[in-house]
């Protein structure tokens, strides 16, 4: 049975064997197969290198993230995106890939199309209609290019003053307001087959500077970071495919940013809150983070903490020196090989619950009727030294 024919529930729900695989005895991935699934993969301009379009096809890419610089025209654009997709479907992963946009509405927008207006104005209205329709035009302009997943809405309670305050892109300053808000952009999202992002936890409405500028660090102490800015999270999370993991550090719970942080990252979010579907980092190729090391380092410190998926935006090089590098210490046993494997059935069930996207999804059969279903075994390696 293929892979694609297989509930989410029922994937994520297989067993794992003693070698480190599951009890399916198909084929099993390579360790840079198992690595490219925790890699979500950005391109400089319009037409993604080469590199690229073979690691695809290797089977080693979990998607891609798309920005203003990637679009020529929304028709190329999904030209490009079928090629990718017709790659990912003829590897030996064989499901759709991720396609990554920042969708919110107002000034965040990477593609033509709706939603024209901010977090902040909805906000204002009080309109959960609103918010769904939002939601849903943000929908439509993914799905004409071909994407499928939207890194929104922003699940964070504003503060007077924050950074994204000031950036208008969160819906209000009250928790309750936010779910309803924000649980139906995230409604409006999936009834055009969008899978929604909520970021950024544990919140990021205290931040009196985004992360993109400077290093940040978000004071708020433990109570009231759970009874106020989790919140939203607790009570959207059942209805998000994705939790976007911020780069702010948050002492009340850890010294390190929470994308780094085991006690944030799963601790909080898989633990306390029982988030059973896709963690993925803001972007780790930022001055947030830049102290922590280059890019493998900072996938390495991701992976060990229980993030799913590291997302670098300026280009493809970062994102494939941290595939290499989580590859390489796969192999010498130098990350907790069970853990790993749960990171990447649930990247592999999501990806699975979505189509290509757009006109991309007429692939779609094709990938069904290629797959086989992937065990995910690794070869026999050392005993883990110094993993966490």
């Amino acid at each position: 049975m293929s892979i694609l024919h297989l509930p989410a529930l029922a994937l994520a729900a297989l067993s794992l064997s003693p070698a480190g695989g599951t009890t399916n005895q198909a084929p099993s991935l390579t360790a840079a197969q198992l690595a490219g699934q925790r890699v979500v993969f950005a391109y400089p301009g319009p037409r993604p290198p080469r590199a690229l379009i073979r690691r695809v096809k290797r089977g080693e890419a979990a998607g891609v993230v798309l920005f203003s610089r990637n679009l020529a025209s929304t028709r190329a654009l999904r030209r490009t995106l079928r090629r990718l997709q017709r790659a990912a479907g003829r590897s030996p992963v064989a499901l759709p890939l991720l396609v990554m946009v920042d969708q919110e509405g107002g000034l965040v927008k990477r593609l033509p199309g709706g939603p024209d207006r901010s977090a902040t104005e909805v906000g204002a209205t009080g309109s959960r209609r609103a918010a769904f329709r939002d939601g849903r035009s943000a929908g439509w302009a993914l799905r004409a290019a071909g994407a499928n997943v939207d890194l929104a809405p922003v699940a964070d309670v504003c503060r007077v003053e924050g950074a994204l305050d000031r950036e208008r892109r969160c819906y209000a300053r009250r928790p309750a307001k936010v779910v309803r808000l924000a649980g139906a952009f995230a409604a409006g999202l999936r009834s055009r087959g969008v899978a929604a992002t909520l970021k950024h936890f544990p919140g990021f409405g205290a931040a009196r500077v985004n992360t993109d500028l400077a290093p940040v660090v978000i004071r708020t102490p433990r109570r009231r970071l759970r009874r106020i800015d989790e919140r939203p999270f607790a009570s959207l999370a059942s209805r998000a495919g994705l939790v976007m993991l911020s780069t702010a550090a948050y002492p009340a719970l850890d010294r390190l940013p929470a994308v780094f942080s085991r006690a944030v990252a799963t601790g909080e979010l898989r633990g306390r809150l029982r988030f059973a579907g896709v963690s993925v980092s803001d972007a780790l190729d930022t001055p947030a983070v830049a102290r922590f090391g280059g890019p493998g380092r900072l996938a390495l410190r991701a992976a060990r903490a229980g993030t799913d998926i590291v997302l670098f935006g300026r280009g493809y090089g970062a994102g494939a020196t941290a595939a290499n590098t989580l590859a390489s210490r796969l192999r010498a046993g130098r990350l907790r090989r069970r853990a790993f494997l749960r990171s990447v059935k649930r990247v592999m069930a999501l990806r699975a619950s979505l189509g290509s996207g757009g006109r991309g999804q007429r692939n779609s059969t094709r990938v069904r009727e290629s797959t086989t279903s992937p065990s995910l075994r690794v070869p026999a390696t050392r005993r883990a030294k110094g993993s966490r």
